[in-house]
């Protein structure tokens, strides 16, 4: 029964965790000039907008129950048009940074909430898990690798030819994204874990594992 209701948790959240994460970046275009995220309809707190079936249920869902040690979900990225943004490459690293810090708002809003609240039982549960999914979202987006977040970041002031390398690997979208979670991931888990669980031990205030 308990690990139905971690699935059930799951899902939930990493619903409401995607949704903001991409409104964030909608929202963040649009105020520095972007028309596109609103005219595809993605100025939006409407799940059903952002959510992908395979990717934000469907692939997180069978990871969960073939026992991989990595699980990993994602939302329709939305569209934007970089020569729109203002403030040119420093612009869309804005924007970039708009989804990850949405989650990492979220987890403190929430540990906060649980450092001074008492929370029992399965919604204590759920909160802990929800601050958790957010932080793991914000550590993993922070990643500089192509099409990440983070790489959005980092292409805003890197060199020419480094700028170069990361186009070559954004080409591959989401089969970049992939490999690098089922086969360089593995590499910094460890370090991964223990981030996510420390910091939202930091947040909360007492250690969540």
């Amino acid at each position: 029964m308990d690990s139905i209701y971690a699935i059930l948790f799951y899902v939930v959240i990493l619903v409401v965790v995607l949704t903001v994460h991409e409104f964030s970046h909608a929202w963040a275009g649009h105020m520095l000039g972007d028309i596109t995220p609103k005219s595809e309809g993605r100025l939006t707190l409407n799940p059903l907008k952002h959510i992908d079936p395979f990717l934000t249920l469907l692939l997180p869902l069978g990871l969960i129950l073939l026992g991989s040690p990595v699980v990993f979900g994602a939302a329709k990225p939305v569209p934007f048009n970089p020569y729109a943004v203002r403030h040119g490459k420093k612009g869309v690293a804005l924007v970039a940074f708009a989804g990850p810090a949405s989650n990492l708002l979220m987890a403190l809003v929430v540990g906060v909430y649980l450092r001074f609240v008492e929370v029992g039982g399965l919604g204590g549960v759920f909160l802990i898990q929800f601050v958790l999914v957010n932080i793991a979202f914000f550590i993993f987006n922070m990643i500089p690798f192509p099409p990440l977040d983070g790489s959005r970041i980092v292409y805003a002031f890197a060199p020419p030819g480094l700028q170069d390398a990361m186009d070559g690997i954004e080409r591959y979208g989401l089969i970049a994204v992939f490999a690098f979670v089922f086969i360089f991931f593995r590499f910094i888990d460890p370090a991964f874990a223990a981030a996510v669980g420390g910091l939202a031990s930091f947040i909360i205030g007492r250690p969540v594992f």
